[in-house]
């Protein structure tokens, strides 16, 4: 785990729970937890975190990976 965690494509796949980052939370840091619908980032890694798509339809970067 440790900081890299949900900077690497390879680890993000759909029906993960993970906590990410939305756009609009990126100034306070505020997560959001949710299940993986779609990936968004094409890149094999981002620094902020892949950009994913959630099965509730919010968007934003990976931050933590809860359980596969």
């Amino acid at each position: 785990m440790g900081n890299s965690q949900g900077q690497q494509r390879s680890q993000i796949h759909p029906g993960l729970e993970v906590d990410i980052v939305l756009k609009k939370d990126q100034a306070t840091g505020s997560l959001t937890r949710g299940i993986v619908q779609d990936i968004l980032t094409n890149s094999a890694t981002h620094p902020h975190g892949i950009k994913v798509r959630l099965k509730d339809g919010q968007v934003g970067r990976v931050q933590a990976i809860i359980r596969p």
